[in-house]
């Protein structure tokens, strides 16, 4: 599968590129961003996944977040894909930011307008994965996964679904309970249909609750002033309830003053780089 370099420009020694490739779960031109720290230049080098939040693409996490110095020091490989597929015209996909364009969701949808492109859930566990670890010097058995806000819906539900893939996940301001927020309303409905069921395989919570798998030690980050944790979108509380009954562990933060933006991502990046360097350095 040929990838194409958009760019590529040096920062704390490694380089960060963006790349495009036809995909074929998507149907269309994808582009996605990795980061190559300067250890990637002589070994393999574990691999971190960052999903984005609705509305981003590929360019947000690398110019926003403040990631590099933390990944350069700790040797990991960065990947930022872009959030849903473009430019497939069809109809109804610009028609609002929280569905759509911008707004994959990381669910393989099965109802019919979108079924054919829609399928982020499997581009981000599969397809872009094959991808890195044939094109670049990435060590497969080692890979982890994080993200904000449908990003970090996604990380969780890309852990949770698949026991043992990931070394380990994180996420900044999540939505852990898509099934009973308006935006997972709409945008479930929109991609996998009327049945409710069906809506549970990709939600965080309800996974949890039969998770069987190795032991998952959990980041969340939330700022205390997040408009969207007010408006009830994000429902993390739900999350840590089903946590604790199944004694899984996740280090919950509430942080004093902290919003949704960039902002509260770029303070505690560090923090996050360093709790999966643990894992996928040991």
């Amino acid at each position: 599968m040929a990838l194409k370099q958009i760019s590529s420009n040096k920062c704390f020694g490694g380089l960060q590129k963006v790349f495009e490739h036809d995909s074929v779960e998507l149907n269309c031109k994808m582009k996605f961003a990795v980061y190559l720290p300067p250890k990637a230049e002589t070994e393999k080098c574990p691999a971190l996944y960052w999903l984005s939040g609705l509305t981003c693409t590929e360019q947000n996490f690398i110019s926003k977040s403040g990631y590099h110095q933390a990944a350069s020091e700790h040797g990991l490989v960065v990947i930022a894909p872009d959030t849903s597929p473009r430019g497939c015209n069809i109809k109804g996909e610009d028609e609002s930011w929280d569905f759509g364009t911008g707004a994959g969701f990381y669910v393989d949808a099965t109802e019919d307008l979108w079924k054919t492109n829609y399928r982020m859930y499997s581009y981000v566990t599969e397809e872009l994965p094959q991808l890195i670890n044939a094109n670049f010097p990435v060590d497969p058995q080692r890979m982890s996964v994080f993200g904000h806000s449908m990003g970090g819906h996604g990380a969780l539900i890309c852990a949770l679904k698949n026991p043992g893939k990931y070394k380990s996940v994180s996420a900044f301001a999540p939505i852990c309970n898509p099934v009973l927020c308006p935006w997972g309303k709409k945008a479930f409905s929109g991609y996998l249909g009327t049945d409710q069921s069906k809506w549970k395989a990709y939600d965080a919570t309800y996974l949890v609750k039969s998770y069987p798998g190795s032991q998952l030690d959990i980041l969340i980050d939330q700022g205390k002033d997040d408009q969207f944790l007010l408006d009830g979108q994000l429902l993390p509380e739900n999350f840590i309830a089903a946590c604790t009954e199944k004694k899984i562990p996740v280090v919950f933060r509430l942080q004093e003053g902290y919003d949704h933006s960039y902002y509260f991502i770029a303070t505690f990046i560090t923090d996050h780089i360093r709790h999966h360097a643990k894992y996928l350095n040991a």
